[in-house]
């Protein structure tokens, strides 16, 4: 047999097609079970028959008429109930209203049976729900009579007792109706807190009973079948719960010992339902690991100095989350820890505007570069300790095997010492030197995260596939699916395979490693550091040179160290630093305004040798484009001194370029960027002179640098003309263009006129790109410069609705025969790049 592939290649692809024939089968194996099930199960439970017309019609099948007229008709009676009992009762003697309400009640309650016999369940339903209004009726009318001496509350406790013991007693004997077994969990709410009401608790033991009841409701929930009863026992214990939580939580500031007893005993009993309900684990083991550490915190508060208040509550925290490491179920111990983690973020939160203050405020500067006055504090007071909560959130994120918890550890860590001078109150110099400690130490580690991966796990040597397919593995691909030249993640040639056509492997993408993730983070925050202490160095002269040398040392050795990315961004940066430097000479010479911009040269030409020396290597391109923008700077600056100054500056410029197109990869750019640099050195420097006839300086530049084209073109048929003739060309066009429009005569704009037809017509002839363009561009300006007082002359003569109907005119014109207009515009765009 002959094979495509070798043995152990086809083998695989083998057994990945049986995994894949195995899956569905199990799939459709599922399917059908779940059928038969379905089926078996309406056969066992047919749909009742429909009732003959002129028979009784049951109402155990909801309708939705139906129930609303049963709705209706009880509300109705229980407003006739109430009527009854508040407004005639006092017109009968005692005897009557007891016969009347012990009938009333009894029918209520007894009728429900005789329906439910009958199969009438919502109407029964009915009943039953005037029956229970009616018994709370009798109970405030046995107060009002017989007991009006008692307590209310206390009544009303033993009441709601008395009701909620007889209304499940009612619901279990007449299992079908949904009604009584709810509306006894609801009364059973209130026993008690009434109680502890009638006996004048307190707020403790208002929260003690809330909470036994909703241990009541929990065991309710944990044991009872009907779906309504655990609903309303949940609601009810939640609502009951968090009320007793939040009291203690309260009460904890106040009377910690007795209100954590309270908040212990709540995270015991949600610690019991989260190990007996795994379902809610999570949720519940939240709860308790809040009301833990509320209660311990709460404890500790009393004994702690003010500032330290909150790192206690931050200790217990971790503590807390210390859980995960426990033998708890899962969900209980993703519950605490989430608990624990909850809280310390908390803590974060209340340390970071420190860490804010630290970075931002020197950035807000009223007073002068050194002046010697140092920022004001933008916080008045904070506490001491913020740096303390921050290190212990770091410690415990460290402590976790997992990389988005080390780049919060090392973020953590950053912040705190970031936040350590503000929080001490430290003195300039210890702030500053606090500051390049903290810089040097997240940029050490940014260049080498190893330490930061230690007990990481290796990273996976491809992404997860969603079809779950192992990283890296090779996947056959149907042949009508894209075309080998179009996948970009195609590897390697097609090769038959039986039933799929041509197969090529497909190579799955590596997962980040750790150490890059880590090494951003900490570089991120190692720039954040570096700005904040430029700007306090900023304050005096000495601390502006002794940070800026250090933070030189510091990318030069990143630029060195590093790896990928972070080592390009390092040596920008080192370029950037030094740029800083070479300002700050200058400004400490109180060198004017020229002779910084030209000392702001040196960084450009600084980077364009090391980059002629580095060549291809990859950190050259990030240091010379960095270089280029310093020299944009020097330009800048130079350009608000003198014109002089400005042309010198961009000559200088020019020569770096050209120096950096001796190199053959950037001779493409650097040529065209220095012939254009020098053609503005040399426009600015003839409006320096005032010159009135730039011709007679740009045309001894202009003929020997065409007959130079000529030889280029006659030795290199294939140069464009761009190349050969364009500098030349622009060096005398451009200019007197720009004096043409400024000359009110006649004669400059005709020869101009003149020469650049000629150009034009040579370009035509000789089908070549740079005469033809730059000629006729330069004709149609100097001819507009011409007309465009006749123009304007005309149009004010013509009457004010004619030009805009031109212009409607040539739009519809233009619209109609757009298309034509498009391939016009595409045949004059070949036409030009067919030329030289």
């Amino acid at each position: 047999m002959d094979n495509a592939l070798p043995p152990a290649d086809e083998l695989v692809l083998v057994d990945r097609e049986l995994a894949r024939l195995d899956a569905r089968r199990s799939q459709l194996l599922t399917r059908r079970a779940w059928l038969l099930h379905v089926l078996r199960a309406a056969e066992a439970f047919p749909a009742p028959p429909r009732a003959a017309a002129a028979g009784p019609v049951g109402d155990s099948t909801p309708r939705s008429a139906q129930n609303v007229l049963l709705t209706l008709g009880g509300v109705l009676l229980t407003i006739a109930a109430l009527a009854f009992t508040l407004v005639s009762w006092g017109s009968m003697g005692i005897g009557g209203r007891a016969a009347v309400l012990a009938v009333v009640t009894s029918a209520a309650l007894v009728v429900p049976v005789v329906l439910l016999r009958r199969g009438l369940g919502s109407t029964a339903e009915a009943v039953a729900a005037l029956g229970l209004v009616l018994m709370v009726l009798d109970a405030y009318a046995l107060h009002r009579v017989a007991l009006a001496d008692t307590d209310g509350a206390a009544f009303a406790a033993v009441a709601s007792a008395v009701l909620a013991g007889a209304w499940t007693a009612y619901g279990a004997a007449l299992g079908r109706l949904r009604i009584p077994l709810p509306a006894a969990v609801v009364t059973a709410q209130l026993p008690l807190p009434l109680a502890v009401l009638a006996a004048d608790g307190g707020p403790l033991a208002l929260g003690w009973a809330a909470l036994a009841t909703a241990a009541l409701d929990l065991a309710v929930v944990l044991r009872a079948k009907p779906a309504a009863v655990r609903v309303t026992a949940a609601v009810g214990a939640g609502v009951l719960g968090a009320w007793a939580l939040l009291a203690g939580g309260g009460l904890s500031l106040s009377s910690p010992v007795p209100a954590g007893a309270l908040l212990v005993a709540g995270s015991a009993v949600a610690l019991a339902v989260a190990w007996r309900a795994p379902r809610a684990a999570v949720a519940t083991s939240v709860v308790a690991g809040l009301a833990a550490v509320a209660a311990a915190g709460g404890v500790l508060r009393p004994v702690l100095p003010g500032d330290w208040e909150v790192p206690g509550y931050v200790l217990c925290a971790v503590a807390l989350a210390g859980a995960l490491r426990s033998a708890a179920p899962r969900g209980v111990r993703t519950g605490l820890a989430g608990a624990g983690s909850g809280v310390l973020a908390l803590g974060v939160l209340w340390a970071l505007p420190p860490v804010a203050a630290a970075l931002l405020g020197p950035l807000a500067r009223t007073a002068p570069v050194w002046s010697g006055a140092h920022a004001d504090r933008v916080l008045a007071w904070y506490p001491s300790t913020a740096p303390v909560v921050l290190l212990v959130a770091a410690a415990a994120f460290a402590a976790l095997p997992r990389l988005w918890s080390r780049c919060a550890a090392l973020f953590l860590a950053w912040a705190a010492l970031t936040a350590l001078p503000l929080s001490l109150e430290l003195p300039y110099g210890t702030t500053l030197i606090l500051q390049l400690v903290t810089t040097t130490a997240a940029l050490a580690l940014a260049f080498r995260p190893a330490p930061l991966t230690r007990g990481l796990p290796a990273p996976a040597r491809g992404a997860a596939r969603p079809d779950g397919e192992a990283a890296g593995a090779t996947t056959p691909t149907s042949g009508d699916a894209e075309p080998a030249g179009e996948r970009p993640d195609a590897v390697g040639p097609e090769v038959p395979w039986p039933g799929w056509g041509p197969v090529r492997p497909v190579a799955v993408p590596a997962a980040v490693p750790p150490g890059e993730v880590l090494g951003w983070s900490a570089f991120g925050c190692g720039l954040a550091s570096a700005l904040s202490a430029v700007a306090v160095a900023l304050d005096t002269r000495g601390a502006t040179f002794g940070a800026l040398g250090v933070l030189l040392g510091l990318f030069v050795a990143g630029a060195f160290l590093s790896e990928g990315a972070r080592r390009a961004v390092a040596a920008c940066a080192a370029v950037v630093v030094a740029t800083g430097l070479v300002s700050a000479g200058s400004a400490a010479a109180e060198l004017p305004a020229p002779e910084t911009a030209l000392a702001l040269l040196l960084v450009p030409t600084a980077t364009a040798l090391l980059g002629a020396r580095l060549r291809r290597h990859p950190l050259a391109p990030p240091v010379e484009l960095t270089g280029a923008a310093v020299a944009l700077l020097a330009v800048t600056t130079a350009a608000a001194s003198r014109p002089a100054v400005l042309a010198l500056v961009l000559a200088l410029v020019g020569v770096i370029a050209a120096g950096t197109a001796v190199r053959p990869e950037r001779r493409p750019l650097a040529s065209w960027i220095a012939g254009a640099l020098f053609l503005l050195a040399t426009w600015v420097r003839l409006a320096a002179w005032d010159v009135t006839t730039p011709e007679a300086y740009t045309l001894p530049v202009t003929v020997p640098a065409l007959v130079v084209g000529a030889l280029r073109r006659r030795r290199d048929p294939e140069a464009s003309s761009w190349v050969a003739y364009g500098p030349g060309l622009a060096a005398t066009l451009v200019p007197s263009l720009f004096a043409a429009w400024a000359d009110p005569d006649w004669p400059r704009p005709l020869l101009l006129g003149v020469a650049a037809l000629v150009v034009t017509l040579l370009g035509a002839r000789f089908r070549l790109q740079a005469l033809l363009v730059l000629g006729g561009t330069v004709l149609a300006l100097d001819g507009l410069h011409e007309l465009a007082p006749y123009v304007v002359q005309a149009v004010g003569a013509l009457p004010r609705w004619l030009p805009p109907a031109l212009a409607g005119l040539l739009l519809l014109a233009v619209g109609a025969t757009y298309e034509q207009r498009l391939r016009d515009a595409r045949r004059l765009r070949d036409r030009l790049g067919r030329m030289r």
